[in-house]
């Protein structure tokens, strides 16, 4: 049943839709690039921007937190005693532009044109932190108070991993304390297809080297004699998998769950072509395992990748040359109940059983995110549920993603909080790639569905016994 004060927030969020643009462009204009080191103060500036947006909400108990990195903008609202307590996060820095010339509008402008607005963070994430900003105020505005208590934590290094999150989680746990924590930096499945996510892959990552002689050599003189790092590399990584896509690795799919026949059917009935699928990342087929559906593989089954391989010559004309190293980055998504730890071992000592003889393999192992799943019928779920559909105007589907949000796993390793996953971008938004977008529909319809969502959660956890918060 909707709040009697419904319809009064959604005519103020829709009465100030050009402010809310005008907002978002604003902060795309602040060049946050966490990776990068010249602009260390811009990701404070952004932080700054942030605060000042918490406060313009109504969140009196805003401030810039600092971390062993760039920082983490904060705010609350604790006015409701005896009401449950919602933690909203977000992250505020970017990935970097480059390409500058593959964008047809300044990455760093905020351009409306056709219905979405262009820029390096639109979506990914200032845009959808933006969303619970404005529905904030809304309430706040309107009605003079929350329907429950809200903290927001919009981080800093979220596009390079996080690697100060943890320990401020660890540092601030009293201070977040709460009953459940929201997350808006997902998609959904499609345009119309209003969606939960229910999961998130972790993820780890490795370096392999293979060291040959001790420097390049004359290919004439030495070929035939000395074995070729290159080589040696590209033996290694063809052995990661068999011929039908399957990781041949010992041990790897250790903990992985098979899907139930209703899980499996659910994903069936989505609406997924996967020739037209292939058309559209320019590939002539879809790979993988092929005793799995594509969804499947994407969301519900670990992966490993090679991300880069290097060494020898790259210069123009020829080197005949063999060269003294050769260099490989794989990485491994990751799904429930999979051990970080015990898949880094279990790559690392593959790697090290097959390679050939002639040369020295070095294997380095990274990360430790570990897949996030939730339950879908949490009465947190539920409400985000039927705050989609009031916003959207229909029921979401409940999907996974193949991506990975380090801090949502820290939330779940370190503070044991139950998740709602309620992103409203578009698998064509191009995050992370040049003409970043969001579709004004999806950010419109996020304003509204995060302002009825106050207030179903509020009433959903209400009559979930012995709420966490409550006991703080």
């Amino acid at each position: 049943m909707l709040a009697p004060h419904a319809d009064a927030l959604i005519e103020y969020v829709r009465a100030n839709r050009d402010r809310y643009l005008d907002e978002l462009k604003a902060w795309i204009a602040v060049p946050s690039i966490s990776a990068q080191p010249d602009h260390a103060a811009d990701v404070r500036r952004s932080a700054e921007h942030a605060v000042a947006r918490m406060q313009k909400a109504g969140l009196a108990d805003a401030a810039v937190l600092e971390t062993g990195g760039h920082p983490v903008a904060y705010g609350a609202w604790l006015a409701a005693p005896g009401a449950p307590t919602v933690l909203i996060y977000g992250h505020h820095d970017v990935q970097p532009a480059d390409p500058y010339e593959l964008w047809t509008s300044p990455p760093f402008e905020g351009t409306v044109r056709d219905g979405k607005i262009y820029g390096r963070g639109a979506v990914d994430d200032k845009g959808q932190c933006l969303m619970h900003l404005a529905a904030l105020e809304a309430h706040l505005r309107v009605n003079r108070k929350l329907p429950l208590n809200v903290k927001v934590v919009i981080e800093g290094e979220e596009e390079i991993g996080s690697p100060n999150f943890e320990p401020f989680l660890a540092r601030e746990r009293e201070r977040l304390a709460c009953d459940v924590v929201v997350v808006s930096d997902t998609a959904v499945f499609a345009e119309d297809v209003p969606s939960l996510t229910t999961s998130l892959r972790g993820l780890v990552h490795w370096e392999i080297t293979v060291h040959g002689p001790v420097s390049d050599l004359h290919s004439g003189y030495y070929g035939g004699i000395v074995k070729n790092p290159l080589e040696a590399l590209a033996q290694i990584l063809a052995q990661l998998k068999d011929a039908h896509g399957r990781i041949a690795v010992p041990g790897f799919y250790d903990g992985v769950r098979e899907l139930s026949p209703h899980e499996r059917a659910g994903i069936a009935a989505l609406p997924f072509d996967p020739a037209k699928e292939a058309h559209a990342l320019g590939v002539p087929e879809l790979s993988g395992e092929s005793t799995r559906l594509p969804l499947e593989r994407m969301w519900f089954r670990p992966t490993l990748e090679v991300n880069g391989m290097y060494g020898g010559y790259q210069g123009a004309g020829q080197k005949t040359i063999i060269p003294s190293f050769a260099k490989a980055k794989v990485s491994a998504r990751l799904v429930p109940h999979q051990d970080p730890a015990q898949v880094k071992h279990a790559v690392a000592t593959f790697v090290q059983r097959v390679a050939p003889k002639g040369v020295r393999v070095e294997v380095e192992a990274h990360g430790d995110v570990r897949a996030v799943e939730t339950s879908r019928d949490h009465p947190a779920v539920a409400a985000a549920a039927r705050a989609m559909e009031l916003g959207f105007g229909a029921a979401p589907v409940f999907i996974g993603t193949g991506g990975t949000i380090g801090p949502v796993s820290s939330f779940d390793r370190i503070l044991h909080l139950p998740q709602v996953l309620i992103g409203v971008g578009l698998p064509d938004d191009s995050i992370h790639a040049p003409n970043e977008k969001f579709d004004l529909s999806q950010l419109f319809g996020g304003i509204e569905t995060m302002t009825y969502l106050y207030d179903e959660l509020a009433t959903a956890l209400r009559k979930t016994p012995a709420n966490p918060a409550e006991q703080r």
